[in-house]
């Protein structure tokens, strides 16, 4: 796992550089009303962490197995209006949001690391589950943003 937090840190070290020598003019272009801009993928990895931030810390005092509960990813995306939120306040929400992760990710323990989760469809995981879990669907998301990044 350290190598996983090694390259993540690396790519948020590096968000400043893709954003730069990326148009953020397309950002806003949706292909269909049915799929995502780039805008709206960033806001929803902004929605993952938040919501990843409150798993990474509550199951380190709440009960185990820690309980994982689902969100509606689409309806998050559309109330937070990330579509019309201005380009640069929503990359540095990113982030800000993503090197927070980062430093929870870094401060777990071995013991930690093992603390026992359920996922929604029942299914048992721990905790460094779940981490890895986060880094796969962020760098997917990445990679619909602009496949030259990863």
């Amino acid at each position: 796992m350290k190598a996983k937090l090694i390259a993540f840190e690396n790519v948020l070290n590096n968000i400043d550089l893709f954003v730069s020598t990326n148009s953020i003019a397309d950002f806003e272009l949706k292909i269909s009303k049915d799929k995502w801009s780039k805008k709206e993928i960033i806001g929803h990895l902004i929605d993952s962490a938040l919501n990843n931030l409150q798993r990474l810390t509550e199951i380190q005092f709440i009960e185990k197995p820690y309980q994982i509960r689902a969100y509606n990813q689409n309806e998050l995306v559309l109330a937070n209006h990330y579509q019309n939120k201005d380009n640069q306040e929503l990359v540095n929400l990113w982030l800000k949001l993503n090197n927070h992760m980062l430093y929870l990710m870094k401060n777990q323990t071995s013991k930690t690391l093992e603390f026992e989760l359920i996922l929604p469809n029942g299914e048992k995981k721990n905790l460094a589950f779940l981490i890895e879990d986060y880094l796969d669907h962020f760098y997917h998301h990445l990679k619909q943003i602009d496949s030259k990044w990863i």
